[in-house]
């Protein structure tokens, strides 16, 4: 009984195929929701470690923009650079407001995509 449980799809209702994934070490394919392989122990990714938070990036970059906190936060260094050199000038400060409102409206997804190292 315990095979059956652990194998394949009895769990599912409705008889709906379950999502994988695979595994970031060893390759196999695992359960997608699974935190730790089964097979080589090695913890997973989560959603939330994929790289940063569009929330977080979107407030750096509307509180914190003309400093180009937001691009360090990102780990675009040299953009950050960039508008540290020209903070007096609050070209930065416009231009990091606007990008806020562009993060938080992407979708969490499109952002991972588009800034996840």
């Amino acid at each position: 009984m315990s095979e059956d449980s652990t194998s394949g799809d009895t769990g599912d209702a409705g008889g709906a195929a379950r999502e994988t994934k695979y595994c970031s070490n060893c390759g196999e394919e695992i359960d997608a929701k699974a935190e730790v392989c089964p097979e080589c122990g090695v913890r997973q990714a989560s959603a939330s470690d994929d790289g940063p938070d569009r929330i977080a990036a979107a407030l750096l970059a509307i509180f914190l923009g003309g400093i180009g906190v937001h691009k360090f936060y990102l780990g675009q260094t040299k953009m950050g650079i960039l508008y540290l050199c020209f903070f007096w000038t609050a070209i930065p400060a416009l231009v990091g407001f606007i990008e806020g409102i562009i993060y938080l409206t992407k979708s969490d997804e499109e952002f991972r995509r588009r800034y996840a190292q």
